[in-house]
């Protein structure tokens, strides 16, 4: 019997809870996953990642930013579907193996899932946090304002990367915004209600640090794309 392959692509840069990340997906219960852990020029906390060398793919770049190392991570993924896990963020041991059957019963290429956030010792700190809209046009129009999907909760099979292209490596915040976008403008967008990543907030991460600038960011994306989402909002609004 076949059984699909999951590629989990973590961009690491100087994070100190990388180690928490690698040891959520090495012990996934579900077993056909490649782990590729793109190190986008670090030089604080690669040590942490000595003890998983024989259990994944290992690359090392220079500094390019999230995008990059992304591109880089599937560039070289064999498998057919993806996930992205931030360092500093922990998926549910089952994830994989929930995520994969969830979509494949839906014949779905992009869904995305529910989740907590946890603090710096990873314990949780609240509710589940994941949006979910009724319908389609809901959710287009949620979009055209701004991201809720949370990029570590996203599975995608890798064919979605042939038509859309990939991460814009010029947008160093609102990447995954920029491609959720492009998405849905040809795929239908799966949501499951089950929480299944642990997202970590702590004083270092980047919507902390940088928030003005991906406020900016946001907007630029928002731009970009506002005539090709209002003529989608039209077709659903036809269709109703």
């Amino acid at each position: 019997m076949y059984v699909s392959k999951i590629s989990i692509i973590i961009p690491f840069y100087n994070c100190p809870y990388i180690n928490h990340a690698l040891n959520s997906v090495v012990n996934q219960t579900y077993q056909n996953i490649e782990i590729i852990v793109v190190n986008d020029g670090s030089t604080q906390y690669s040590e942490r990642i000595i003890p998983y060398l024989d259990s994944i793919k290992y690359i090392e770049k220079a500094n390019g930013g999230t995008a990059s190392a992304l591109n880089m991570g599937i560039e070289h993924a064999t498998g057919e579907y993806i996930c992205w896990l931030s360092s500093d963020d922990v998926f549910y041991l089952e994830k994989t193996e929930i995520q994969l059957a969830f979509m494949k019963e839906r014949n779905a290429l992009f869904s995305y899932t529910n989740y907590y956030s946890i603090n710096e010792k990873g314990t949780v700190v609240t509710g589940p946090l994941g949006i979910h809209f009724s319908n389609r046009l809901a959710l287009i129009k949620r979009m055209s304002r701004g991201n809720i999907i949370n990029g570590c909760s996203v599975m995608i099979n890798k064919t979605v990367f042939n038509e859309i292209g990939i991460f814009d490596e010029t947008l160093p915040y609102t990447h995954d915004y920029d491609l959720w976008i492009r998405i849905i403008q040809k795929y239908d967008i799966h949501y499951l209600a089950q929480p299944l990543l642990f997202y970590r907030i702590h004083k270092q991460m980047g919507t902390k640090k940088h928030a003005d600038i991906i406020k900016k960011e946001t907007k630029l994306v928002i731009n970009r794309h506002k005539a090709k989402m209002k003529q989608l909002l039209l077709e659903q609004l036809r269709k109703r």
